[in-house]
């Protein structure tokens, strides 16, 4: 795996072994927990805060203007698909001027099993799009391998159809990484770890556009 050394954590041979992270056997869970930590925040550097910055603008003007911000992913990551809803809808409305549109296309399996069983797995994402999206819409379509073709195909068709997309991977970053305007790479090959900074990255545009529309006072005394 191919990575940007983040220099003012480790070095690259160390952050190699944070990529590929554990290289080696732990007797104890504290130890695990204090290499784990390491590893993550070497890799949390690695981010191109550029594209968040990217990202984080894309999702306000979507949520200034009335558009839609659809999310997808498979297994962990569509948990944090059904998570990005709650805290892009619920919380980035309470306090501000805002009322965000925000649809997890992950979170119905009523909805999922019947596209998967009658037409294709791969369509599950598609599908749902091809009727509830509209041109100016935001698809943030989430998967660690950047390959699983659901989320691909997804991607393919909200460009193809006007929508702007974000891709958050990690490993290589796969095709869906290549594909979005805005691609946000993890440098790991963890899933875990691939993850926990996926879900950082969701909460990070989340509260960033919240706080945006507060005042200073306001944000002082606002629980985020």
């Amino acid at each position: 795996m191919t990575s940007t050394y983040p220099a003012t954590i480790l070095s690259p041979p160390d952050f190699e072994d944070a990529v590929c992270f554990p290289t080696t056997r732990h007797a104890r869970a504290s130890t695990y927990l204090s290499a784990y930590f390491r590893a993550t925040m070497a890799v949390a550097d690695s981010i191109d805060i550029e594209a968040v910055e990217r990202a984080a603008d894309l999702l306000l003007a979507a949520y200034s203007t009335g558009a839609c911000v659809f999310s997808c992913g498979n297994g962990g990551s569509a948990a944090i698909a059904n998570h990005l809803q709650c805290d892009h809808l619920k919380g980035v409305q309470t306090g501000t001027d805002l009322t965000p549109r925000v649809i997890s296309l992950s979170s119905s399996v009523e909805l999922l099993t019947a596209i998967a069983n009658d037409i294709s797995y791969h369509e599950v994402f598609a599908y749902q799009l091809q009727s509830q999206s509209r041109p100016g819409d935001v698809l943030i379509a989430i998967s660690s391998s950047g390959q699983s073709a659901n989320v691909v195909r997804a991607l393919g068709w909200a460009r193809d159809h006007g929508l702007s997309t974000i891709a958050l991977t990690g490993f290589e970053g796969g095709e869906a990484r290549s594909l979005a305007d805005v691609s946000i790479h993890v440098a790991s090959a963890n899933y875990g770890i691939i993850e926990d900074l996926h879900q950082a990255v969701m909460h990070t545009m989340a509260q960033f556009v919240r706080q945006s529309r507060m005042s200073p006072d306001t944000i002082a005394t606002t629980t985020f």
